[in-house]
């Protein structure tokens, strides 16, 4: 049974050789994109990486959303509705939306995709055998 550190060390370990950063630059608040550099082309590495790692398997647009942002019910005017938001939050119970949802701005919307909450997916994807 891993331990949730045990499980950020792993995704650390995938988040360095996706994105070819130092080890020390991977902590649990870092942004994917703003933080790390990762780019939405890196996004299917991760998921695969993390996928070998874990023993898992990640469907398409589960980790990462894919069509919240074409949804046009969902982004009016470059933010996010209220039923674009209760979709988020369906889609994305792993992360912390309570920032974005005060100026849910799609332009900030890669802001949410952090280290923590891949920590978070993986967590709810192994379920009870992590340990504290």
């Amino acid at each position: 049974m891993p331990s949730e550190n045990e499980i950020f060390e792993k995704v650390r370990e995938c988040l360095v050789e996706a994105l070819g950063v130092d080890d020390d630059e991977v902590t649990l608040e870092a942004s994917i994109t703003a933080d790390l550099g990762g780019e939405s082309i890196d996004f299917l590495d991760i998921v695969f990486r993390l996928e070998k790692a874990f023993k898992i398997k990640i469907p398409r647009g589960e980790l990462f959303p894919e069509k919240v942002l074409t949804n046009e019910s969902y982004v009016v005017d470059g933010k996010m509705t209220d039923e674009g938001l209760a979709e988020l939050k369906q889609k994305m119970p792993h992360a912390d939306l309570t920032e974005f949802e005060q100026n849910p701005l799609v332009k900030d919307l890669a802001n949410l995709f952090t280290v923590r909450m891949i920590v978070n997916y993986v967590v709810s994807k192994v379920g009870d055998n992590v340990t504290a």
